[in-house]
């Protein structure tokens, strides 16, 4: 055989000398490519011939294996089929002729053969189409029924023959006694008579012996078939447990019957219903209508609406955050009412059904306290008209409140509705004490205004001590938790506030601290590119300063106050440039020293530095008066001997008018 690689490699001389000694038909003019395929064809069609007249390939049969059967034996009758294939092909002669006689009989027993049906109920049964030895072994059974309901017709079809023979013979003799004299007519009809019943007699006595045998061999099966059953063992039995059979199944107790399965896998026979250990359910409850829970379940909470247009209803026990008690509002409710983000809703929601995940609204009562009719055509807070504070929050008129600090702020510092207030303290100079005097006094003296503690970036401990002992709403975000929540919580509770003065309500908002605040916008905010000193982003301050910028008295009725704190010499650059930020925008500015909290001097106010811008707008004139003489006084001292001189004088007073009448003696 040659290859195309090794054919190309040889000259044209060669390759036909090649060609013919292979029988190729080749020609002069064919070039060298002609004669090496003709070369290819020529091995190919030798090749196949040689295939052809080669030997075939012999089949080989496969002879079958007889697999191990088990076998029901009743009484006397059956083999122990696992001895005989253990037995030997050859005994040793016995001694005896009993034993003998017995080999005889045992070899005479194995030689029979079985029955149709006996081999039928030998095979075991399985699930599944029959096999083809079954459906002979069946035809075979049903042939041999056949044949034997034909003997037993044919036996009955000769018995009545018989009969009728019988009976036309004795006609027959009747006709001939009928011609005989008419004196012997009587005495021959009757030994004719006779004769007649005489031979049906014998037929119907044939049958009945017949019948009666039949009956008595299927008597004598019964009985043999019952002993074995009583018995329970076999003869041939040789006790070593080879051909131990169960007889009877063993019953399941705590389950139903075991279903048996047809070809299709399904259960042939019923499944008992197990002990149900469930009260029964009563169906007829479920034909009732389900119960309306409609107008039963009342929610309230502050909306956030999403950018696809619809929004929930937060709750402030998760700081107005994502939680399981938020109610859904749809995207027509909003339209409908005019609702914002912030809104203050009071409503009626309903169950979820399936496939819902929270409460929806249904109806609603009030939004920020109003009807829903008062509130669609409200004016936005931007478009209100800003004024100074007019009226000035009284934090001295209830005795459990009045104390030191809330009267030194109420005289020299004055707060009023819509006032922008800034605090600006040190580290440990006592400003969340301050801050929580003024919220309880705020809270005694006007119930009229709605207070919120905003902490931000705060410690959790303070957090619980200042909603335990303040009676305000506490929104915090402590310090372990990320920039943008702190942004997010601050945003919520802006939006809220702006909503409850747009309904002409007072709000007032603590925030410690606004220097955090910036802190958290700047992480948070993206980068412009332009840095200013201490790392601060030029555009992370705008949002902080849209916060405390909100903060005004609003033309006819209304007003945001804000109160909040701001860090100082806290050895960070960047906290400095955001005090800068914040220093002339607030029109109150209460300043707190470190030298007076570290003598324990307290309030550490810094009555100097300390001012509300317009506050006789706030203040009555005698108070004006003797306030402005006051101040002249303590012009030249220094933070330490002013707070001395006039601790020690409001000390022995109980009310700042007192203490004002006491100036002149």
């Amino acid at each position: 055989m040659y290859s195309k690689d090794e054919l190309s490699s040889k000259d044209i001389q060669e390759l036909s000398d090649i060609a013919q000694k292979l029988g190729a038909e080749i020609d002069e003019n064919n070039t060298p490519e002609e004669i090496i395929y003709s070369i290819l064809d020529k091995q190919a069609i030798s090749e196949t011939d040689e295939n052809a007249t080669g030997t075939k390939r012999r089949r080989i049969r496969i002879p079958v294996r007889e697999t191990d059967r088990v076998y029901s034996v009743n009484g006397k009758e059956g083999e122990n089929f696992d001895l005989k294939k253990k037995k030997p092909a050859s005994e040793p002669a016995s001694l005896f002729k009993e034993d003998d006689k017995n080999e005889e009989d045992t070899s005479s027993k194995e030689e029979k053969e079985l029955t149709p049906e006996e081999e039928l109920a030998a095979i075991p049964k399985h699930r599944g189409r029959k096999t083809k030895r079954e459906l002979e072994l069946l035809a075979m059974i049903d042939a041999k029924n056949e044949e034997n309901q034909e003997d037993t017709e044919k036996q009955e079809k000769e018995a009545e023959d018989n009969d009728d023979t019988e009976a036309s013979r004795s006609n027959e003799a009747h006709d001939e006694v009928n011609e005989k004299d008419s004196e012997n007519a009587e005495e021959e009809t009757s030994e004719a008579d006779a004769k007649g019943t005489s031979h049906k007699d014998s037929g119907m006595s044939n049958l009945l012996e017949r019948l009666q045998a039949k009956v008595n061999a299927h008597n004598e099966n019964e009985q043999e078939r019952r002993e074995a059953i009583a018995d329970g063992i076999w003869e041939g039995d040789p006790a070593d447990g080879t051909d131990f059979i169960v007889v009877q199944d063993l019953p399941i107790l705590d389950q139903g019957a075991v279903p048996s399965y047809d070809m299709f896998d399904n259960p042939t026979t019923p499944i008992m219903p197990s002990a149900s250990y469930q009260t029964p359910v009563n169906t007829n409850a479920s034909n009732q209508p389900a119960y309306d829970f409609s107008d039963i379940i009342e929610a309230n909470g502050v909306l956030e609406i999403m950018p696809d247009g619809y929004g929930f209803l937060r709750s402030s026990d998760y700081n107005y955050l994502s939680s399981p008690d938020d109610v859904y509002v749809a995207s027509s409710q909003i339209k409908k009412y005019g609702l914002k983000t912030g809104d203050v809703v009071q409503c009626h929601v309903r169950p979820p059904h399936d496939g819902e995940k929270y409460f929806p609204l249904t109806n609603i009562d009030k939004i920020n306290g109003r009807n829903p009719n008062e509130i669609r055509d409200r004016i936005q807070f931007e478009h209100l008209t800003p004024l100074f504070p007019e009226e000035k929050f009284t934090l001295c008129g209830d005795k459990a409140t009045t104390n030191l600090s809330t009267r030194v702020v109420d005289l020299f510092s004055p707060i009023g509705k819509g006032q922008r207030a800034l605090i600006v303290a040190q580290p440990k100079t006592g400003k969340t004490i301050l801050m929580k005097d003024i919220a309880n006094a705020i809270a005694a003296n006007h119930p009229e205004a709605y207070l919120m503690m905003l902490l931000i970036d705060e410690r959790p401990e303070e957090v619980t001590d200042m909603a335990r002992t303040v009676n305000a709403e506490v929104i915090a975000s402590t310090f372990d938790e990320p920039a943008e929540r702190h942004v997010k919580i601050a945003g919520i509770v802006l939006e809220k506030a702006k909503r409850m003065v747009e309904c002409g309500h007072d709000v007032v908002i603590f925030l410690d601290s606004i220097t955090r605040l910036a802190r958290a916008y700047n992480t948070v905010s993206p980068a412009s590119g332009k840095v200013l000193t201490g790392g601060v982003d030029a555009n992370a301050l705008q949002k902080p300063k849209r916060f405390f910028g909100a903060a005004r008295n609003i033309e006819g009725g209304g007003s945001l106050t804000i109160i909040a704190t701001a860090l100082i010499d806290t050895g960070s650059k960047m906290d400095e440039v955001i005090f800068e930020e914040f220093k002339g925008t607030g029109n109150m500015e209460l300043q707190l020293d470190r030298s007076l909290s570290n003598k324990r001097i307290f309030p550490a106010v810094n009555l100097v530095a300390s001012s509300t811008r317009r506050d006789d707008l706030l203040q009555d004139k005698t108070t004006l008066d003797r306030m402005w003489i006051l101040r002249k006084y303590i012009a030249d001292m220094n933070p330490i001997e002013a707070m001395n001189s006039i601790h020690d004088r409001m000390i022995r007073t109980h009310s700042n008018d007192e203490f004002l009448m006491s100036m002149n003696s």
